[in-house]
């Protein structure tokens, strides 16, 4: 091939060519960038044919931005993969997983990087990041939004909160739509609507074999009905179609009470939060009360019993709804007023920016005896940090109303998603937090359903994941080993193909 560059000469190829000149990449610093992973070492010539397939760019080790690029939101979690390729549309996430797959690379797929384990990264692979697969596109007649998934869910209420619309998903308006969702996805509106899950129309995805397809109800219903809750475990999910709903101004917000009253509080929201109307959804948590302006400054840094509301009933009816919160013992603070949908699902975002050390815990709650509620009591106001915290989320409701076996998510049946969540701004206290969260967990256990929220667990071992999906795991093996035989996507609480 002749160079029609002056003074090139003619044994420089296209691969090799793209390599110096795509994106500024120079050949000193590709040879720098290579490694060895497992089975196969990735030169110099390899990185440049997979920078050359991408129109997104293509980060490696020595590049420009690489550390910028491989954090994710969870400060504790240090991996260095190998590549990051930063993809700008199908064609770039196909490239991606015939690469890994063609060169037995470990592959992670990142959305909004909020995973707690960090299983949205990976030590010396190949990171497919999915943020520039970021757009929504709403029909306010149908009541639908396609969302890329690389978008978060402040996309999505950006989007649909315009024409009075909202989607089903969680507290932190920063999480990814990807992650949360094939985890199940539970908040605000999940008692009136379900799950996130239940909320899901269709999914388009990339597959093992790099082949891209479509699955809903009635094409690849198989596929359909294992990544509603069987995570990241059968490809690369590059957008969603949900279901929207008519919520525009809510009724909420969070409700204290002083440590001294948090087991009447605790008794009282769990017997209440059962029989609730569908519109009103709040959770429980122990907290300690941040330095908000608007927060009355005597209550900073006090340790309380909360409840976060969000209210989606009739506006004139409000006042009643909230009337057996607001004669509950000595409010301290009731920060309950109207407010956009966005507001409240947002209201959370800037106490946990990224960066931010953190260990979770999880599990599934049917209900709280007598002896849990003096567990909860005794770890509950013993938070180790600030930001640490403990919350009940109730999933009954329009939950309950779904079979077990209707998704992959399993737990139908129970009342709250708990999480125990230790949190600190830098590393100088991980290994303190994390047994705060253990030693918590460890006591609560005796009294949970068994199994947790995907998107609540750290890595715990493969019984954990069979727990979690008790009688639809051997279902998922089988679908997994249909998709994914070879167990390519593994970098996510994974279900190994059946044999």
């Amino acid at each position: 091939m002749e160079s029609d560059l002056p003074g090139w000469p003619p044994s420089f190829g296209p691969t090799v060519l793209t390599a110096i000149l795509f994106k500024n990449t120079t050949m000193e610093t590709l040879q720098a960038a290579s490694i060895a992973n497992g089975q196969v070492a990735i030169g110099d010539q390899m990185i440049a044919e997979l920078a050359a397939r991408l129109r997104g760019p293509l980060i490696h080790r020595g590049s420009d931005g690489y550390d910028e690029a491989r954090a994710v939101h969870n400060g504790m979690i240090n991996k260095n993969p190998a590549l990051i390729a930063q993809c700008r549309d199908v064609a770039d996430v196909i490239a991606c997983v015939n690469f890994a797959r063609e060169n037995k690379l470990l592959v992670a797929i990142r959305g909004g990087g909020h995973s707690g384990p960090g299983l949205s990264t990976c030590e010396g692979g190949l990171v497919i990041d999915l943020s520039d697969i970021n757009y929504v596109t709403v029909d306010p007649d149908e009541r639908t939004a396609r969302v890329g998934g690389g978008a978060t869910w402040g996309d999505v209420d950006h989007a649909a909160h315009v024409f009075g619309l909202a989607a089903v998903s969680g507290i932190i308006s920063t999480t990814g739509v990807g992650g949360l969702t094939l985890g199940g996805g539970h908040g605000y509106l999940t008692r009136k609507y379900g799950l996130t899950i239940d909320n899901l129309l269709e999914v388009e995805m990339v597959l093992a074999d790099g082949s891209f397809v479509t699955a809903n109800e009635n094409e690849n219903a198989d596929l359909f009905w294992a990544v509603r809750g069987g995570g990241g475990n059968f490809g690369v999910v590059t957008s969603f179609l949900f279901r929207l709903h008519p919520v525009e101004t809510v009724v909420g917000g969070p409700t204290f009470w002083s440590e001294d009253q948090g087991a009447d509080v605790l008794r009282w929201y769990r017997d209440f939060i059962k029989e609730a109307d569908e519109d009103m959804y709040g959770w429980f948590g122990f907290i300690e009360v941040p330095p908000a302006p608007f927060i009355p400054e005597h209550l900073h840094g006090e340790k309380m019993a909360a409840i976060m509301w969000c209210y989606t009933g009739p506006k004139d009816k409000a006042e009643k709804a909230f009337k057996p919160v607001r004669s509950l013992g000595e409010l301290s603070f009731d920060g309950l007023h109207e407010a956009p949908y966005p507001a409240i699902q947002s209201a959370f975002d800037a106490l946990y920016p990224k960066g931010v050390h953190s260990y979770w815990k999880g599990d599934f709650v049917q209900d709280m005896p007598e002896e849990s509620i003096e567990k909860h009591l005794k770890h509950g106001f013993n938070l180790p940090s600030p930001l640490s915290t403990m919350h009940l989320y109730p999933i009954n409701g329009a939950v309950h109303r779904v079979a077990d076996d209707a998704t992959a998510w399993n737990y139908r049946d129970v009342t709250w998603s708990m999480v125990i969540g230790a949190f600190h701004p830098d590393g100088s206290r991980d290994a303190e937090l994390e047994r705060w969260a253990k030693d918590y967990w460890e006591d609560v256990r005796p009294y949970s359903a068994g199994g947790a929220y995907l998107n609540f667990m750290m890595e715990e071992g493969d019984q954990r994941i069979r727990d979690t999906y008790r009688g639809n795991y051997d279902r998922l093996t089988k679908v997994k080993a249909k998709y994914d035989p070879n167990n390519l996507f593994r970098v996510n609480q994974n279900i190994k193909p059946a044999s």
